[in-house]
């Protein structure tokens, strides 16, 4: 253990603490800390990438969300005994997400999520109400395929149910935090790839992405493309002021869910089998 560590703390609204959080969890495969208003992150490395990340992500929301940012050098200590003394899992659905030290539900279906890993992690609106359309709409021998992966809980989600599940992001370390979290779930993934929607091979009777709105915007046509006739594209991550900016990237789809928790947004398609 070195004698220092870096801890950048980002600060914002307790409203969108957690998608924040969400978002770095995508980036940064060690534990982080999250309380009220406060995201804490923690690393013998060099924290700068995560900070440009979360500046660039901002940015790219027109003022959506404001974030500061404080990067610092402390002496050391063990951050990841704290955080297991901070973290609860939680309930949504048919699931169960938990960290080892907590014992599995026999009723539920189990998600195993540990702080060294990306705890990513239930908590946000929008994995939460991904995780509920899973529970509803996903069923044994579905095709699926989860955009942005991060920490795989959504793909993991569906493994669960029986899905054959494809996963894919852009950024190295979700791919890797996601592998790790289908072993430590003694899961199977079909297919799990560094890089785009546009890679995939074939069809899918189900389309998840919980990701941005303008990102979901730009990937519009490579996700229609991907579902089957009378299958299902799952698009969360939409702050409900961005709303009406997705709509029209999907109106050759049919809305026939809208869920919303606190100020976040996921929409269910179809894709007409005649369309």
């Amino acid at each position: 253990m070195n004698a220092s560590y870096r801890e950048l703390t980002l600060t914002t609204d307790e409203h969108f603490v957690d998608f924040i959080a969400d978002f770095v969890m995508t980036l940064f495969d060690d534990a982080i800390e999250i309380d009220k208003t406060r995201i804490i992150i923690r690393s013998e490395q060099d924290l700068s990438r995560i900070q440009e990340a979360v500046a660039t992500l901002v940015d790219s929301l027109d003022g959506a969300i404001v974030v500061d940012m404080t990067l610092e050098e402390k002496k050391n200590i063990d951050w990841i005994k704290q955080y297991q003394d901070s973290i609860q899992p939680i309930d949504t659905g048919n699931f169960y997400i938990h960290p080892s030290w907590f014992e599995p539900k026999k009723e539920k279906i189990n998600i195993q999520i540990d702080p060294a890993l990306a705890f990513g992690s239930g908590h946000h609106a929008t994995t939460f109400t991904c995780l509920e359309s899973i529970a509803e709409r996903v069923k044994n021998g579905d095709r699926i395929i989860d955009v942005g992966c991060g920490s795989g809980i959504l793909g993991l989600a569906c493994a669960k149910l029986g899905a054959k599940v494809d996963l894919c992001d852009t950024d190295p370390l979700s791919v890797e935090s996601c592998k790790d979290n289908f072993a430590l779930n003694g899961a199977h993934y079909e297919h799990l790839w560094e890089g785009s929607a546009a890679k995939a091979q074939g069809a899918y009777d189900v389309v998840i992405a919980n990701i941005i709105a303008d990102v979901l915007r730009f990937i519009a046509l490579d996700l229609k493309k991907l579902v089957n006739p009378g299958g299902l594209v799952i698009l969360s991550g939409i702050l409900d002021t961005k709303e009406e900016l997705v709509h029209p990237s999907f109106s050759d789809l049919v809305l026939i869910e809208k869920k919303q928790k606190d100020e976040w947004v996921t929409l269910i398609y179809q894709k007409e089998i005649n369309g």
